[in-house]
């Protein structure tokens, strides 16, 4: 599923017009990287925390050069899904063959 389909799966089922639920949904997004850019998680009761997990330094390796390359301790943004989110997928009846390489046509 993509941004566009949950705006029209919004809309169906709320009534709202797309173009409000669009500008609602990117909104919601500028404010989560915001406030993880800010180094401030975001809890979602219910659903789940957008979080910063640390990574430490290491050494890394430019293949085209063949030369080690340090890479610096930094943060990247993760989600972790709220108990009743992981409960509710891990009880859904679907085959996983239906959604095999509905992602990779996208970066």
């Amino acid at each position: 599923m993509r941004k566009a389909d949950v705006v029209t799966k919004i809309a169906e089922k709320t009534g709202i017009p797309k173009v409000d639920i669009l500008v609602a949904l990117e909104a919601f997004f500028k404010e989560v990287k915001e406030s993880l850019v800010e180094g401030e998680p975001v809890f979602v009761r219910g659903f789940g925390s957008f979080i910063l997990k640390k990574r430490a330094a290491k050494i890394g390796r430019n293949i085209k050069k063949n030369v080690a390359v340090e890479i610096p301790e930094h943060f990247i943004p993760a989600f972790k899904p709220a108990k009743e989110f992981m409960q509710a997928v891990k009880e859904s009846k679907h085959d996983l063959k239906e959604h095999k390489g509905d992602f990779d046509d996208q970066d």
